[in-house]
């Protein structure tokens, strides 16, 4: 007789049960989670840094993806319902491959997540970029041999959705847009791992007023027909407004937070000197043995398997050898992570906002007038510091720059098509973007940050900082300030 599958249940914090049924599909998936790539995501976890900023926020790459399964899931019973309303055939291929594009988006993703794909861009590594990683992952290892249980044409299917930069059609969507499965998980379970309230969704209700509409697709500011995707109807106005908004101060609130973004800054400082070192013959100054996973990559950085040898449990382990290494960078980095010894920071922009705070921008053109000038200071400052650390020569910047920005809601024409937007159902019927139905949103204007980090025993590369912010804020270029 033969062995009827066994239904899996795995609890969660966010979601309760998470369950995987007896048929073909859902086994496959659960075949795909036993596998060492997938597994390997325990071990890498989801907000990096952010444990230095909120003793909370150690959840994982492995918790973060089965919940984003079981959103993906949710959202194409959403689409499923449509369909057959609509008297419509379900494409089930193209919605398998969706919900599993949702379980393995984040097989790719190295140590410390996003912070090590900055050590990719400085060393030009294909192999610390998630996306490429994960794309390899899919097709090479043995989770392309669980997923030829469903076809085998369906891992490429898979990573190829993964892999396209904006949606292509509905089913697509549950897994790429501003309403994805990923961005459903990812917002609600770091608001409740780090304790930031400010940041909670109305999760359930969003759910229950979200429908499938056609909205006007347009290439070139050109129409070009209609286009189906999820739309919210006229009751979830105020939950989509926080919906938007919650993403928006968990930004700012948590994956910009100075702190953990200086520890990101130190080891990306650490990683770049050992890639440096290593790659140089002089590994016995590092601290690690040669058969330590970073030394071997390091050594063979287009080797997948020694990519997917890396992670945060890697990292962590190597800290004390790190700190006892001969060079002295090497060693003073490592302390400083090793017992959570962070740089100084200097919030330069907010310096900058006080001597033109933007409460007394009230017009367009004073706001305007005040992104200018702090524009041109931000440069200076920037230009300057380069060269100061240019003209010091140390092996690490002792002045280290972290700047970025965040949009509260991209607008349509800065986006990648009406799939990438927020729709509501106004009450007459008619379907209209976020940024069209809410002033809330439309008001909303985009929040940047500008930093500097620097030792805090370093006092001579705190007292040029200071003469450098010094000379931006009392000199236009030459012409004073009154």
């Amino acid at each position: 007789m033969p062995q009827v599958a066994k239904p899996q249940r795995i609890r969660d914090p966010l979601h309760d049960l998470i369950t995987f049924g007896s048929d073909q599909f859902q086994q496959t998936l659960w075949s795909v989670i036993q596998t060492e790539p997938f597994q390997r995501l325990r071990r890498v976890r989801q907000l990096g840094f952010s444990e230095f900023t909120f003793p909370g926020a150690t959840h994982t790459r492995f918790a973060h993806s089965l919940g984003a399964f079981h959103t993906a899931r949710r959202l194409m019973e959403i689409i499923k319902a449509h369909l057959e309303s609509t008297h419509r055939q379900v494409k089930n291929h193209q919605a398998d491959v969706a919900v599993a594009a949702a379980l393995v988006h984040d097989v790719g993703h190295g140590m410390m997540s996003h912070a090590f794909e900055k050590i990719g861009k400085r060393f030009d590594l294909a192999l610390a970029d998630h996306e490429e990683v994960g794309r390899r992952v899919i097709q090479e290892t043995e989770i392309a041999k669980a997923f030829e249980e469903m076809g085998s044409g369906f891992a490429n299917d898979v990573a190829e959705l993964i892999g396209r930069k904006g949606p292509g059609n509905l089913y697509d969507a549950v897994v790429s847009s501003q309403f994805d499965a990923d961005r459903l998980d990812y917002m609600r379970r770091d608001s409740l791992m780090t304790g930031v309230r400010n940041s909670l969704i109305d999760f359930e209700w969003l759910m229950a007023n979200l429908e499938v509409n056609e909205v006007k697709a347009v290439e070139d500011e050109v129409p070009v027909g209609e286009i189906e995707t999820f739309v919210l109807g006229p009751k979830a106005t105020q939950a989509a407004e926080n919906y938007v908004l919650s993403l928006f101060h968990l930004y700012t609130s948590v994956y910009f937070h100075k702190a953990t973004r200086g520890a990101e800054a130190v080891f990306t400082e650490l990683m770049a000197r050992l890639m440096t070192l290593i790659q140089a013959d002089h590994t016995t100054k590092t601290g690690l043995h040669e058969a330590h996973p970073f030394v071997r990559f390091a050594q063979e950085p287009t080797c997948l398997d020694r990519a997917l040898k890396l992670d945060d449990t890697v990292f962590w382990g190597a800290l004390p050898m790190l700190r006892s290494a001969t060079d002295e960078e090497v060693a003073r980095l490592a302390e400083m992570l090793l017992h959570r010894r962070l740089p100084c920071c200097r919030d330069v922009r907010l310096e900058l906002e006080r001597k033109k705070p933007p409460h007394m921008a009230m017009t367009k053109q004073e706001r305007d007038d005040q992104r200018r000038w702090l524009t041109a200071r931000q440069a200076h400052i920037s230009e300057r510091i380069e060269e100061w650390n240019a003209e010091d020569g140390a092996k690490v910047p002792r002045l280290m720059v972290d700047k970025d920005k965040r949009d509260c809601y991209t607008l349509f024409k800065q986006s990648k098509g009406p799939l990438n937007q927020i729709h509501m159902r106004s009450p007459d019927g008619s379907v209209v973007d976020m940024a069209h139905y809410s002033p809330i949103v439309a008001a909303a204007e985009t929040f940047e940050f500008f930093r500097v980090y620097v030792d805090r025993d370093d006092q001579e590369a705190r007292d040029a900082l200071e003469a450098i912010i010094k000379e931006a804020v009392e000199d236009r270029f030459g012409e004073k300030e009154s």
